[in-house]
């Protein structure tokens, strides 16, 4: 299982390690209960060190696939969601992810599945939200009159 911290709070502790055992001479076990690791982590940090020098136990950068879009551009498409769709050119202002999709390739020319686009929108701190439905011959002055006026007078009222 891999340790929980970022790579290089990995690295601090393996060097904070090394100065514990090499410099103030404590034993593997004694060094692992300070650092709260495992006393064969630490024989194996040791090891290295001493076979490869201090580059065996620096941080190595993350495997995979670098993101398609970095911070900068991330930053910049969180702005544009802002703005809403119709400042995009789209008809109403309800995003979707093949809408979102279009967004990305239009701006940063680059090309999401629209599948992906929920776990990146995710990623942002969005999430999904249902549109309210509401009839286009809606009179809201109405409705409010309504409520405050007929609403009261039709109420049920408790038993005495």
């Amino acid at each position: 299982m891999r340790p929980s911290g970022s790579p290089k709070a990995l690295e601090r502790r393996r060097f904070k390690a090394m100065n514990l055992l090499l410099k103030e001479g404590l034993q593997p076990v004694e060094v692992a209960k300070k650092l709260k690791v495992d006393r064969r982590s630490v024989r194996r940090w040791k090891a290295a060190f001493l076979k490869q020098g201090p580059e065996a136990i620096k941080a190595k950068p993350s495997p995979g696939r670098p993101p398609k879009l970095d911070k900068k551009a991330r930053k910049e498409l969180e702005k544009r969601l802002l703005q809403g769709a119709k400042a995009a050119g789209f008809q109403t202002d309800l995003w979707t992810c093949p809408r979102v999709a279009q967004l990305i390739q239009s701006c940063f020319g680059v090309r999401f599945h629209v599948d992906h686009i929920g776990r990146l929108l995710h990623s942002l701190g969005w999430s999904p939200q249902k549109p309210q439905r509401k009839a286009v011959e809606r009179n809201e002055e109405q409705i409010q009159s309504w409520i405050k006026v007929a609403g009261p007078r039709i109420k049920k009222k408790p038993r005495a």
